[in-house]
């Protein structure tokens, strides 16, 4: 029996097999969940995102479209799912968006109102806003997992504003563990090393990033999505039942190091 035999839970942000979201969908389906999936509004993003879940053997998926930025959407989509799967014991939030402009070029005290505020929206707020929905749905507690990066603490050339809203994102997930943690509900981030993902190639300089990783970090490699799935396993399991309000590194051990 695998270690979240009966569970269920909602993924948000598989985009394609590249996809951390469905790299940490594909364990947790391995280990006996049972997930639920979105995708962004659209016919070619439901085409892509259902061609990812089949091809990874996951039949008849329950896919969703979700414009995350949408209070309305997000409304809709946990009543279906509240229709569907009654409760839940995990969700998975593994969305962000800045304007690539800005990080692949832009200055970060030139960022403009709209794109900080857009930033700040997609990346960290929904993650308050479904965390809010989602423990509405685990009476009997459960387990949110967000996704960050090292960005968050320190000044990454080319990361920007994506930065400041990982800042934002890991504080959420402070108050929000402490203000979930009576309802047994856990509420911890992952923050990842460099992977070749959709977004992440949308960072200015990203291959010297993967190269100086891969110098510099204790292991001398850059990690796997699939060590970033594994990881959200445990977070998720009864393995990790007394953490919350942590954020966790899977980056072969690059935050440790000064020089």
């Amino acid at each position: 029996m695998g270690l979240l035999e009966g569970r269920k839970g909602l993924v948000f942000g598989v985009a394609n097999d590249r996809s951390i979201a469905w790299h940490i969908a594909r364990n947790l389906i391995a280990h006996g969940a049972v997930c639920g999936f979105t995708h962004l509004p659209g016919d070619k993003m439901e085409r892509r995102v259902r061609k990812t879940l089949e091809n990874g053997g996951v039949t008849d998926p329950w896919l969703k479209p979700c414009d995350a930025a949408s209070d309305e959407d997000l409304d809709r989509v946990f009543a279906e799912a509240k229709d569907s799967f009654d409760t839940i014991d995990f969700l998975i939030h593994s969305i962000a968006f800045a304007d690539r402009e800005y990080l692949r070029t832009g200055v970060f005290s030139q960022t403009p109102r709209e794109v900080f505020k857009q930033a700040l929206d997609i990346s960290a707020y929904t993650f308050v806003a479904m965390s809010n929905r989602a423990a509405a749905m685990m009476p009997n507690g459960g387990s949110i997992v967000g996704m960050s990066y090292h960005g968050s603490e320190k000044a990454i050339p080319g990361y920007n504003v994506m930065g400041v809203a990982k800042a934002a994102l890991e504080s959420s997930t402070r108050y929000l563990a402490a203000e979930l943690g009576e309802k047994g509900i856990r509420v911890n981030t992952i923050s990842a090393g460099p992977i070749r993902t959709l977004s992440a190639m949308a960072v200015g300089g990203i291959d010297e990033v993967f190269e100086w990783v891969e110098r510099r970090a204790p292991l001398k490699r850059n990690v796997e999505a699939d060590e970033v799935g594994r990881t959200a396993v445990y977070l998720v399991s009864d393995l990790a039942s007394g953490v919350t309000g942590e954020n966790i590194y899977v980056d072969s051990g690059y935050n440790i190091v000064g020089l």
